[in-house]
Order: structure tokens, then C-alpha cells, then sequence
């Protein structure tokens, strides 16, 4: 299956609008609520359908225009399934946000169930004082089950240049994955980022916040990325919580 949504915001009397929602089955985008406080908009993933499954190739891409506020959540988690033998899934998220805008991409966590074969690839580009909250979850099979392989990529780049770029792969075919340097044998994990240029005098300084979890401010700009690894998602979420407090009390109100 191949399906593409797009999403565009604009600012217009100081508030957002959505002048592009698009999207095919199974990437359906509804738009969900309105933040009087400062104009943000928020729309939610909707699955129309199982998936991703093996073979589907899926595209979503966003676009914040000047002054816009978008926050992108989803409904559930997204269980990546196997295919037929030897076929991959594949989703490609490209979001743009303009100077003066910003972007919440807050998504419920991927689930990479047995057999799966799926990659995900993500490409931000920020330009000038742009804001970015990017969070990124792995749950490696569902209850009781060993996962199948997943691989993330993810890169960050502002004004041109890569503030952030990571891969994390889980399951059978990825060396390691479940040992020390990896995950150390958790069952999910997470990042959260954030790129906010209030912090360009005094960014956030790093810290570990847990047993598997650290903060890490970064050199190419007032950013910084938390990182937790835990035996389930309440405990990855917990840590990273710990990271951002004031953005953890902001990503559940709405």
C-alpha cells in the first residue's frame, strides 16, 4: 500500500489555520482542537487501517509557515506487522517549519511486533528561531512476544546545518540491540527533543535523570535531547518527563 498525508499551517489573525489536511488510508489526518492561549492548532493520526504492514510504503509530510503552531499527536500506538517474506514497510515523515513557527510531533510510540521489517525515517528542517518538541518511541513486540526488527532514523537540520542526527535499530537482525550499549535488555525506548532559542544564553546542562536515562544538551544550537530506556513505557515516559518538566506538563494539557 502506498498512502501520503500532508499538512500545511499558516498563521492568520493570530491563530493557525490548516490550509492543506490530505491524506489516504491508512495515514488519515483529523484536525482535533484549538489552543486559545496561543493559537496552536493540533490534529491527530488516525489509522484507517492495520499497519504498517510489510510491503506499505507511507509518506507524510508537514509544513509550519511563519508564525504557525502545529501539534501532531496520534490516536494509538502504530504496530508495525510483518508482510509477505522479504517485504519491508517503510515510512518517511518531512517536516518543515519556517522562522517564528513551531512544531509539536507527539505521536504514540511504534510497536514493533514479531516478524516485522520496517524502517522509519524522519527529516526536519528548522530555519532561523524556529521551535521543534520531537518525541520518538520504541516498544520492542507486544506483550510477551520478542520484536521484529525496526530501525529509526532520525535528523534534525537548522538553517542548514544537522543539529541532530541518530539511528537506533531493535530485533533479531540488529547486532547487539539488547545488550549494554543498546537497550540492556529494556523492552521500550524514547527521545524527546527540543529546540528552543529562549536557550541560547543558557541552555539546559547535562544530567543523568536515571538508571537508563540522560540529558544531553546539543552544540549545534540552543537544543537539547533526553534519552530513556525502560522494561515498558511508563518508565521511559517517567524519565524523560523528569528531562522537561515544564514540557511534560504541556505535552498532556491541551
Amino acid at each position: 500500500m502506498k498512502a501520503t498525508a500532508r499538512i500545511t499551517a499558516v498563521a492568520e489573525a493570530g491563530r493557525t489555520r490548516l490550509v492543506t489536511l490530505r491524506s489516504q488510508t491508512p495515514l488519515l489526518v483529523r484536525r482535533t482542537g484549538y489552543r486559545l492561549a496561543d493559537g496552536e492548532a493540533e490534529v491527530h493520526l488516525v489509522g484507517g487501517a492495520a499497519g504498517p504492514l510489510g510491503g506499505d510504503r507511507l509518506r507524510i509530510e508537514v509544513t509550519v509557515e511563519r508564525g504557525a503552531r502545529l501539534c501532531v499527536r496520534s490516536v494509538a500506538a502504530s504496530l508495525a506487522l510483518p508482510g509477505p517474506p522479504g517485504a519491508q514497510s517503510i515510512l518517511d515523515i518531512h517536516a518543515r517549519v519556517a522562522a517564528g513557527g513551531a512544531l509539536r510531533w507527539l505521536p504514540e510510540p511504534l510497536i514493533a511486533a514479531k516478524g516485522c521489517d520496517h524502517v522509519s525515517r524522519s527529516l526536519v528542517e528548522l530555519d532561523g528561531d524556529a521551535r521543534l518538541t520531537w518525541r520518538e518511541e520504541v516498544v520492542c513486540g507486544r506483550h510477551g512476544e520478542e520484536p521484529g526488527d525496526a530501525r529509526l532514523e532520525s535528523a534534525v537540520r537548522r538553517d542548514g546545518r544537522t543539529l541532530m542526527r541518530q539511528e537506533l535499530a531493535v530485533g533479531p537482525r540488529a547486532p547487539g540491540w539488547a545488550g549494554p550499549s543498546v537497550l540492556g535488555g529494556g523492552r521500550a525506548t524514547g527521545t524527546l527533543l527540543i529546540v528552543d532559542p529562549l536557550w541560547t544564553d543558557k541552555p539546559p546542562e547535562a544530567a543523568v535523570l536515571g538508571p537508563g536515562a540522560a540529558l544531553m544538551p546539543l552544540a549545534g544550537g540552543p537544543a537539547a535531547l533526553a534519552t530513556a530506556v525502560g522494561g515498558d513505557l511508563r518508565e521511559v515516559r517517567a524519565a524523560l518527563d523528569k528531562a522537561f518538566p515544564q514540557a511534560a506538563t504541556d505535552i498532556d494539557k491541551y
